[in-house]
């Protein structure tokens, strides 16, 4: 199967391309809009919370990243689409975010993208660095120890909170160490929370020397076989989960205006994750948490009041 049909097949983004050839920023705004709208998220995307004036931007890089990550995780259950299928998609999905930089933007995720990067001044390395994370998805199943994992976050889940402090103006290093962590901190709550869902795709992101420790197997997260050592073995991991959050919550009260919300209630969002494991017993094979609409109203009710 060709790039351009497997994009065709995981979204509509192939076939609003044609109505969009002439450019027109705000139809491919609008585009990233309701692709932003309609797919679930542990965190918000674009919320009230960002002022109005920059949510299309937000909107815009969502789109780039949230195809991007379909072409290498999606429609896995049909067996139908190969290594190679996955990585052309996304090798194509490069050479438009390269074209779109030399003004050649042909897509609406682009056209948008394009008009962000050049008004915000963004570095063009973070959306990169995101694609690659992608294409290791593709090809990486197993990861040898925590160093390896945290190394897949810095290009996974790191340029994502670094690009959403450069949209509000914010540009200090230590600002972006922080998000660092919390953005790392909300991959592995992910990680921990999928298990199951991982599986069933060859993925394994609990460190292997951690599992030997533990004595988990491969065998074990493939038939869902929880036991004492695999709650003891999650422990571990949401501890230091729990540690990367507490590094960066200074960061919401170093920032101003909504995005000191929007920085409060992704913290809340990602830390009750964390919190439903440990109250299912640390047993994400059986079960998996996720945040409800009350949870999420409750979230929003801590974020407003601190």
């Amino acid at each position: 199967m060709l790039a351009a049909e497997i994009m065709s097949a995981f979204s509509e983004a192939s076939n609003s391309t044609q109505s969009l050839a002439g450019g027109n920023v705000e139809q491919a705004y609008a585009y990233c809009q309701r692709m932003a709208e309609n797919h679930y998220e542990n965190f918000p995307v674009g919320s009230l919370l960002i002022p109005k004036r920059l949510r299309h931007h937000v909107y815009s890089i969502y789109a780039f990243a949230r195809t991007a990550d379909d072409f290498a995780d999606e429609h896995y259950e049909t067996g139908e689409l190969t290594e190679a299928d996955r990585l052309a998609a996304l090798d194509d999905w490069q050479q438009k975010l390269e074209r779109c930089l030399a003004g050649e933007a042909d897509h609406p995720v682009f056209i948008a993208l394009a008009a962000t990067v050049k008004e915000l001044n963004l570095p063009i390395k973070l959306f990169r660095d995101l694609l690659s994370a992608f294409k290791q998805d593709v090809v990486k199943r197993r990861y040898a120890n925590f160093d390896e994992v945290t190394d897949y976050c810095t290009r996974s889940a790191n340029p994502v909170g670094r690009l959403i402090l450069l949209l509000f103006g914010y540009r200090d290093e230590r600002m972006f160490q922080l998000s660092d962590h919390i953005c790392t901190a909300l991959q592995l709550a992910n990680f921990w929370q999928d298990v199951s869902v991982d599986i069933r795709k060859d993925r394994v992101y609990l460190p292997q020397e951690d599992m030997q420790r533990f004595n988990v197997t491969v065998d074990d997260l493939r038939a869902n076989r929880f036991s004492p050592q695999f709650a003891e073995l999650l422990k571990f991991q949401v501890a230091r989960t729990w540690e990367l959050f507490h590094r960066g919550r200074e960061l919401p009260e170093l920032v101003s205006g909504r995005l000191k919300y929007e920085l409060r209630l992704t913290w809340f969002g990602g830390t009750n994750i964390l919190k439903q494991i440990e109250d299912l017993g640390y047993d994400t094979l059986t079960r998996r948490p996720t945040n409800s609409t009350l949870d999420k109203l409750r979230l929003l009710i801590r974020t407003l009041i601190g």
